[in-house]
C-alpha cells in the first residue's frame, strides 16, 4: 500500500507540471457554478468525478445550473464538463489563479475541495490552514455576493497522511465561522465523514461510489443555501441526449403522434425540450406522450398536445433514467439503437445504457 501511495502521489506531483488542454466552454444558462480543486474535482480514476452524479441530481430536481472553469473532462452523463479542477495542485497554486478564474467566468457559487496535495506533497503543512483562508480572502473579495461551500478534506489511507488531514480539517470549521462572522457566504461542507477509506480506489482517490458520496453531500448543501442553485421548477430548453448514443431526442414534426427519435444534436426546435413540472414540452404546446396512454413494453412514445394526464408525465431520475409516471417503464431507444431515426418507446428498465439520458 505505501509503494503503491508514493507511486500515486509522485504521479499527482507531476501532473501539475504537464499542461490542461481545456475546451471551450460550455454554457447551459443558470446559476453559475465553479467546481474548485485538485484531481479529486478533476475526478482522477473515475473522469468527471463527483460532478457526474451532481449534475444527475441538479437535473432531477429541475435545477438550471451551468458548470464554470477553464477545464474540461467527463462522460456523456455529465451534461456539462466544465471545471477548475487541477491535479496536483496545491493551495497556493489554485490561489494564484482563482482572481483570473473568477474574473473569466463570473461564478456565483464555488465548491472549494483542496488541501490533499498540500499534504501528499507535504508542503508546509502547518501553514495549509492560513493558505485556504488566504484563499477564500481573495474568492470573497473578488466575487463578495457568491456562495462559497468549503469542504474538509475527504480521507487518505495512509494513517500518518490521514492524520495531517484531520489536523487540517480541524482548522476549517473556524476558518468558515469567521467568514460568517464577517457576513460572508461561506458554508462549511463535511466531506472527510461522507467518504471513508473503503471507499478509495488508490489510497487517494474515491471509487465511483466514493464520487456519488461526494455528489450527494454537495447537492444536499447546496440546497440548504437558498439561491446558490435558483429555484427547481420549469427551466430552460435543453436538449436531452442518449448516453449510448451521443444523440438527441428529436421531434420531426409538431404534428400530434410524430414519434420521438433519435437525431444528430443541433439547433432544431425538436430538440429543444423544456421541464415544466413533470411535463417534458417541445414547441411550446407539444408534451412527450406514451402513446395511446399504453403502458406495455414497446408503447410508442410520441409529442402530443398537453394534456395534464398521467401518460404526459415523466420522472427524470438521478441515474439519468426517464420514467413514465403511468406506466414506470423507461423511455428506450429501440433495439439498443443508436443511428439517427432510431424510435422511441417505453421498455422495462434495465439499467442499460439506452435508456440513459442527460439532459444539456
Amino acid at each position: 500500500m505505501r509503494i503503491r501511495l508514493v507511486m500515486a502521489t509522485t504521479a499527482l506531483f507531476l501532473s501539475a507540471l504537464l499542461p490542461g488542454t481545456p475546451a471551450a466552454a460550455e454554457s447551459n444558462g443558470g446559476v453559475r457554478v465553479m467546481p474548485l480543486g485538485d484531481s479529486i474535482t478533476e475526478g482522477t480514476q473515475v473522469p468527471g468525478g463527483y460532478r457526474i452524479g451532481l449534475w444527475q441530481r441538479l437535473s432531477a430536481g429541475g435545477y438550471q445550473v451551468d458548470f464554470t472553469g477553464s477545464q474540461y473532462n467527463g462522460p456523456a452523463a455529465l451534461g456539462d464538463h466544465d471545471h477548475e479542477g487541477h491535479p496536483g495542485w496545491r493551495i497556493d497554486q489554485i490561489d494564484a489563479n482563482i482572481v483570473t478564474w473568477l474574473r473569466n467566468t463570473g461564478s456565483h457559487t464555488v465548491l472549494l475541495h483542496l488541501g490533499t496535495n498540500d499534504v501528499l506533497q507535504n508542503y508546509d503543512v502547518g501553514r495549509a490552514p492560513a493558505r485556504l483562508s488566504g484563499l477564500i480572502d481573495h474568492i470573497t473579495a473578488t466575487a463578495p455576493d457568491a456562495e462559497v461551500f468549503v469542504a474538509m478534506i475527504t480521507p487518505l489511507a495512509d494513517s500518518g497522511q490521514e492524520s495531517a488531514v484531520r489536523t487540517f480539517n480541524s482548522a476549517i470549521p473556524g476558518i468558515v465561522q469567521s467568514n460568517q462572522n464577517a457576513g460572508k457566504h461561506v458554508h462549511l461542507v463535511d466531506m472527510h465523514s461522507a467518504v471513508t477509506t473503503g471507499d478509495l480506489t488508490d489510497g487517494i482517490h474515491p471509487t465511483a461510489t466514493g464520487y456519488d458520496k461526494m455528489a450527494a453531500t454537495w447537492f444536499g448543501a447546496l440546497q440548504s443555501v437558498s439561491g446558490s442553485i435558483g429555484t427547481p421548477g420549469t427551466s430552460a430548453a435543453r436538449q436531452i441526449v442518449g448516453t449510448q448514443s451521443g444523440r438527441c431526442l428529436d421531434a420531426a414534426s409538431a404534428a400530434n403522434g410524430t414519434q420521438v427519435r433519435l437525431q444528430d444534436c443541433g439547433g432544431q426546435t425538436g430538440q429543444a425540450w423544456t421541464r415544466a413540472g413533470q411535463e417534458l414540452t417541445v414547441g411550446g404546446t407539444k408534451c412527450l406522450d406514451a402513446s395511446g396512454h399504453g403502458t406495455a413494453n414497446g408503447t410508442p412514445v410520441i409529442v402530443w398536445d398537453c394534456h395534464g394526464q398521467a401518460n404526459q408525465q415523466w420522472t427524470v431520475t438521478t441515474d439519468g433514467t426517464i420514467t413514465g409516471v403511468q406506466s414506470g417503464l423507461c423511455l428506450d431507444a429501440y433495439g439498443q439503437g443508436t443511428a439517427n431515426g432510431t424510435q422511441l418507446i417505453l421498455w422495462a428498465c434495465s439499467g442499460q445504457a439506452n435508456q440513459r439520458w442527460t439532459l444539456r
